[in-house]
């Protein structure tokens, strides 16, 4: 007859996998995060509902009004970037405003003015041009 351990494992979890690893896996789809590669090229109006990371070249405007957008470290950015938060790991042109904070890491650059309550630069980190930190605003109820 069956005994519990040699049970068939639920259909949500792949066969052998820990229960801990099924649970993850429904919360990384909860937190989607969407990467575009280092061949991608776009030229245009970025715009999302997630969180992004750039990896390739980007011409144009990106808005991610209530999410991250985090630019690789070889990137090369020429946008006007409106988001929550910006990580920056590679090269940007253009104007950066983020309602919470940027974060210019070690190999990061920023070439255009920006607009931040918080801002972050790493030792190696670039930034040329105009800075603005407005007081944060309060969160909405």
């Amino acid at each position: 007859m069956w005994k519990r351990d040699q049970s068939v494992a639920p259909p949500s979890a792949p066969q052998g996998a820990p229960a801990n690893l099924a649970r993850a896996a429904g919360k990384a789809a909860e937190s989607l995060i969407m990467d575009l590669g280092k061949s991608v090229v776009i030229k245009g109006e970025l715009s999302g509902s997630e969180d992004l990371t750039l990896y390739g070249q980007m011409e144009g405007s990106i808005r991610l009004p209530n999410h991250t957008l985090t630019i690789g470290p070889d990137a090369d950015i020429r946008a006007e970037v409106v988001a929550k938060a910006v990580v920056i790991m590679g090269a940007v042109t253009g104007n950066v405003t983020a309602a919470e904070r940027v974060d210019i890491r070690a190999t990061g650059s920023l070439v255009g003015d920006l607009a931040s309550p918080r801002l972050a630069i790493a030792d190696g980190g670039s930034l040329r041009g105009r800075v603005e930190m407005p007081a944060s605003s309060p969160k909405e109820s």
